[in-house]
C-alpha cells in the first residue's frame, strides 16, 4: 500500500517538529515543513500530496492562497492555528476545517487522515470469494 504524503506548512519550529515526528510515527511521508506561503505554493506546483496541515499565519502572510489552492486541487487539509481563520479565508471558505492550538498534534493528524479518501488500489481490492 502506498504511504500517504502529507504537507506540513508551519512557521513555528517546535510545532513543525512535533507534527513531523507524529506524522512519521503514524507511518506518513512528510513533505516540509514549509514556513512561507510563497514556498508552499511553489511546492504545490511540483509535488503531489495527499493532505496538508497548515498554520493560519506564516512568516510572509496568511495562509489563504495555500488553502484555496489546496481546495482547488481537492487536497484535504486542516488549519492548525492559535488565531483562527484569516478573514479572507473565512469569507471565501467558511467551512475550512480548523483545529485550535494547543490541540495535540496526533489529534490534528487523525482529523486530517479521515478526510483523505482511500487510494484507488484499496477501492479496487476484490472482496471475499
Amino acid at each position: 500500500m502506498t504511504q500517504l504524503k502529507i504537507l506540513i506548512v508551519e512557521d513555528e519550529p517546535m510545532v513543525a517538529l512535533a507534527l513531523t515526528l507524529a506524522a512519521e510515527d503514524l507511518g506518513l511521508s512528510v513533505v516540509g515543513p514549509i514556513a512561507r506561503v510563497s514556498e508552499a505554493l511553489e511546492l504545490l506546483g511540483e509535488v503531489a500530496i495527499d493532505g496538508a496541515v497548515i498554520d493560519a499565519q506564516l512568516l510572509d502572510r496568511d495562509i489563504t492562497p495555500v488553502a484555496l489552492r489546496l481546495a482547488e486541487l481537492t487536497v484535504p487539509f486542516v488549519v492548525y492555528t492559535g488565531t483562527g481563520l484569516p478573514a479572507e479565508l473565512a469569507e471565501t471558505y467558511p467551512d475550512a476545517p480548523v483545529l485550535m492550538k494547543p490541540t495535540p498534534v496526533e489529534e490534528v493528524l487523525r482529523d486530517l487522515i479521515v478526510r483523505i479518501p482511500p487510494p484507488a488500489e484499496v477501492l479496487m481490492m476484490p472482496g471475499p470469494a
